[in-house]
């Protein structure tokens, strides 16, 4: 049996491609938002996985250092390891800073402040690409290849000249700054220490506004036969501070500061969605009317209704097909130039697959209900 759907398809092939790649743009920004999603939680989570702490001490009545101002004292990392239950402990910082280029540019970045002679690092060295790791406790800093700077390059912070001693790639924190590395002497001067004309000010003021020996957050390991939660339960009751373990920060990131972007990509997605059936439909059915006399001499031959709709179910489909195919590919060839980390999964691509499959079918039914109400009469005399 002749199949109508690929001598129809055969007849106006370029227009048919044409018309695919074009609804296949849509779905590839379709992929592209899923997959920015995909990157904002595994942003989210990349840093506090490379940190890789049981549980989280912050200043009290705060949700910790990526959701709120929190400040402690460095001292309590020593009297955290008095405590039955902590193994490991280490203080960190988090900060943003602008870091200067030559050309007068900034980039915007996260620092995070560690001991890099202490146990519990930050930075995985798995991300170093070039370089190095920090080994000092001045003067040294590691960046994130997206930052444009080079090994040994000099980078001017606060009073002081840093030299870039080790690059890393696919290092973003949540809110997709790229993120840098320093000593935690380092950090803590950048941050919590004033300029000379402030520290003159506040001393005319009889004010003592600085304190280089705080930090926002304490990271612990708990040992083997003990749960963070019981630990965390005990700094609490006894230590009058806030604690969180891993799963719970994970939470907060998550939950809490992507929240809202997260409704936002899903709404446009949702959108993009709606948009890209309604325009398979309309195509459908705008392709049944200018072939409308044909389908009506189809009807005054004699084929029957059911074949005449699977002749337009299979375009539909075909359409949807190869629509699919060309979004992956142009999402594909896009992504890389984001500013934020995409993240693309063949999970999400078989996920809209099976969508715009089922999409294909709903809106052959526009073009189907045309062909079935065509009178073949009007075959006759033009």
């Amino acid at each position: 049996m002749i199949n109508l759907a690929a001598k129809d398809i055969a007849h106006s092939l370029s227009k048919f491609i044409i018309t695919a790649a074009g609804v296949g743009m849509l779905l590839g920004i379709v992929l592209i938002m899923l997959g920015v999603y995909r990157g904002m939680l595994n942003d989210a989570t990349a840093l506090i996985d490379d940190i890789g702490a049981d549980i989280w001490v912050v200043q009290e009545n705060t949700l910790g250092p990526f959701a709120e101002p929190s400040r402690l004292h460095e001292d309590f990392k020593t009297t955290l390891r008095s405590l039955e239950g902590i193994d490991l402990s280490s203080a960190m910082t988090f900060q943003n800073l602008q870091l200067p280029h030559l050309d007068g540019t900034t980039t915007r970045v996260l620092a995070v402040g560690y001991d890099p002679f202490g146990k519990m690092i930050p930075l995985n060295q798995k991300r170093i690409i070039e370089g190095r790791g920090l080994r000092h406790d001045h003067y040294e800093i590691v960046v994130s290849k997206k930052t444009e700077f080079a090994l040994n390059d000099k980078i001017s912070l606060g009073r002081d000249f840093y030299t870039v001693v080790g690059i890393t790639d696919k290092t973003v924190s949540s809110g997709g700054d790229l993120l840098v590395y320093l000593s935690l002497k380092d950090a803590q001067k950048l941050q919590f220490l004033y300029s000379n004309a402030r520290i003159r000010s506040d001393r005319e003021r009889g004010m003592k506004g600085i304190d280089s020996h705080m930090v926002n957050t304490i990271v612990a390991r708990v040992k083997t036969g003990h749960t963070p939660h019981e630990v965390a339960s005990q700094i609490e009751r006894w230590k009058h501070k806030g604690v969180f373990t891993n799963q719970a920060q994970k939470e907060i990131l998550t939950g809490n500061l992507i929240k809202m972007a997260s409704r936002q990509i899903g709404m446009f997605t949702v959108i993009l969605l709606v948009v890209s059936i309604v325009i398979i439909g309309m195509i459908i059915y705008n392709m049944t009317v200018e072939k409308i006399k044909e389908i009506a001499v189809m009807k005054l031959i004699g084929i029957p209704n059911g074949l005449i709709i699977k002749m337009i179910i299979q375009e539909t489909v075909l359409l949807g097909i190869l629509a699919f195919i060309s979004g992956v590919s142009f999402a594909h060839l896009i992504y890389t130039k984001f500013p934020k980390n995409v993240l693309l999964l063949t999970e999400d691509a078989v996920r809209l697959f099976v969508v715009i499959l089922l999409a294909s079918l709903l809106a052959s039914l526009f073009g189907a209900k045309k062909a079935i109400d065509a009178d073949p009469t009007s075959a006759i005399g033009g």
